[in-house]
């Protein structure tokens, strides 16, 4: 779907007298829904950013994210709030193609799509080496893609946010030395763990009320810091003849053996209540199953795989999990 809203649509919305702005979840794992949001909360969350990677007045910012959603519009006040210099291009698949991009980019915003493809030529590979403070968002992070990060001179971060934290919460260094799987909240954030193991965010500045997600979570303290990673969500979990499946952990460890795009679903099924469903671009299905035997559980191994055109994904790039359940059921 191609963006709808333009900066100048933005901004005349931003600078209106009401205080408020209605943004649209992104319909990862059901329908999309407005949200009306505050913008001073916006601003608050804005130099959370800005101050956890120091960025200052007059650096650089590149947006090359679809306005219509909470990642681009809050590249839009992390500029205006930290009076960046503003540089738009029309958000694609090759962001990093684009000519007259400056010279240093202090930051950017991507999915992992645009990542990896921005990788794949020597033209823009070069140009993502002018990012100094590059956010990955939007979507998980393939180990290939992240292995790639290595060799990069960028200091690359993993987001985790939603739109009801107006954006990202906290970070996780992707590369160099201290590249770690553990999320670090900004100053003011708390978390915490509720009974079903779930991570629960204190952010008054950015969200009036406790938010309870759906990501089962583990917490730890490190060096007096309180940092957490994600175990997977509630609402991915498989059950499947009494046995629990995180489809993310499924996904995980097939990642570094299955080189076409796939995602890992669910079916009902009359014997085991639900079953593991595999939706793959490639069509090699022996390769494929030979493959899970190889690198799964028995109990993990998918009942059925899908060919099709292409996985589902949302306008922002994110794995559109409810639409994947809707083709497997449609196909058991």
């Amino acid at each position: 779907m191609a963006p709808t809203v333009t900066l100048e649509d933005f901004l005349q919305e931003w600078n209106a007298t009401d205080e408020h702005l209605t943004v649209h979840t992104s319909g990862s794992t059901g329908v999309p829904k407005p949200i009306r949001v505050e913008k001073k909360r916006m601003r608050a969350s804005a130099r959370l950013t800005c101050d956890f990677l120091g960025l200052k007045e007059g650096d650089n910012a590149l947006l090359c994210l679809p306005l219509d959603y909470i990642a681009g519009k809050m590249m839009a006040v992390r500029a205006l709030e930290r009076k960046l210099n503003l540089h738009c291009i029309k958000p694609g698949s090759h962001p990093m193609a684009e000519n007259g991009l400056p010279p240093v980019i202090d930051l950017c915003a991507m999915v992992p799509m645009q990542v990896m493809r921005s990788l794949q030529s020597a033209k823009e590979r070069e140009n993502l080496c002018r990012i100094r403070h590059l956010l990955i968002g939007g979507g998980s992070i393939h180990p290939l893609l992240e292995a790639e990060l290595q060799a990069l001179p960028c200091q690359a971060w993993s987001t985790y946010g939603m739109t009801e934290t107006l954006s990202h919460i906290a970070l996780r260094k992707i590369n160099g030395p201290d590249a770690s799987l553990w999320y670090r909240p900004f100053e003011g954030i708390r978390i915490s763990l509720t009974d079903g193991e779930c991570l629960a965010i204190h952010a008054p500045m950015v969200c009036p009320e406790v938010l309870y997600t759906h990501d089962r979570a583990e917490i730890r303290h490190n060096q007096g810091q309180t940092e957490f990673r994600i175990l997977g969500r509630t609402d991915n979990v498989i059950s499947s003849g009494g046995i629990k499946i995180q489809t993310e952990e499924v996904e995980s460890l097939l990642a570094p053996h299955l080189r076409h795009p796939f995602m890992i679903t669910k079916c009902s099924d009359p014997e085991l209540g639900e079953k593991v469903v595999l939706l793959t671009e490639s069509a090699s299905i022996h390769d494929i199953e030979t493959t899970c035997r190889t690198a799964l559980p028995r109990h993990w191994l998918p009942r059925r795989i899908i060919c099709v055109d292409a996985i589902p994904l949302t306008p922002n790039g994110k794995p559109a999990r409810a639409e994947a359940q809707k083709i497997a059921e449609e196909q058991n």
